[in-house]
């Protein structure tokens, strides 16, 4: 897929505030920091589209870009990022929860998981919630150049064997570096199929 234009349209502090235009839309999230704004910068090609932080629990709305005129790119808020209120943690997490059970036009959610780590329960746990609740999703790993490959299947290949505890049929994974600009094409030929096949005759 080429991306001809991309540009943001609105930030959304809820559910019933996001628009009401229906396209497909492709909603990325992740924990705090897991670099999420950087990584549709690089899908996009546009600097600071997504507005970058060294801080964790920059994102606080549901963004939407809208991407060749046809689909949308949404940036929803990081979860796991400990420092913010309580309160904010509950809005946060009523705002994705939401979003994620109720917004019809949601056609595919990716997951980001930093790519350096062994498993962590919050995102096992959220990658779970998905799951019994039918939300189609993809995992991808992230900031894939900050470790060497060996370790990078090391931590695939343990990734793999703890989702398949619970699960038969395992996700679409993709790795990325937006350092390397690593994984972009696989993403967006992903996105592009999917799109394909929404516009198939029934």
């Amino acid at each position: 897929m080429e991306i001809k234009s991309a540009s943001f349209v609105i930030s959304c502090p809820n559910l019933a505030s996001c628009p009401t235009d229906v396209k497909p839309e492709y909603a990325f999230i992740g924990r705090s920091n897991v670099g999420k704004s950087t990584l549709i910068n690089l899908l996009t090609q546009v600097k600071e589209l997504a507005k970058t932080s060294s801080k964790p629990g920059k994102t606080l709305l549901i963004n939407y870009f809208l991407i060749n005129e046809t689909w949308f790119l949404v940036d929803l808020p990081g979860y796991g990022y400990a420092k913010a209120s309580l309160q904010t943690r509950e809005k946060l997490h009523k705002m994705v929860t939401n979003y994620v059970l109720k917004r019809e036009a949601l056609t595919c959610l990716f997951v980001l998981i930093d790519s350096r780590h062994a498993p962590h329960p919050i995102d096992l746990d959220f990658i779970q919630f998905l799951g019994e609740n039918g939300v189609p999703f993809a995992l991808v790993f992230t900031k894939t150049d900050k470790i060497s490959q060996s370790e990078l299947d090391t931590n695939l290949k343990v990734y793999k064997e703890t989702l398949s505890e619970q699960w038969e049929d395992l996700p679409p994974m993709f790795t990325t570096s937006s350092v390397k600009k690593r994984g972009r094409d696989a993403l967006l030929d992903y996105i592009d199929t999917i799109n394909a096949s929404l516009n198939e005759p029934a």
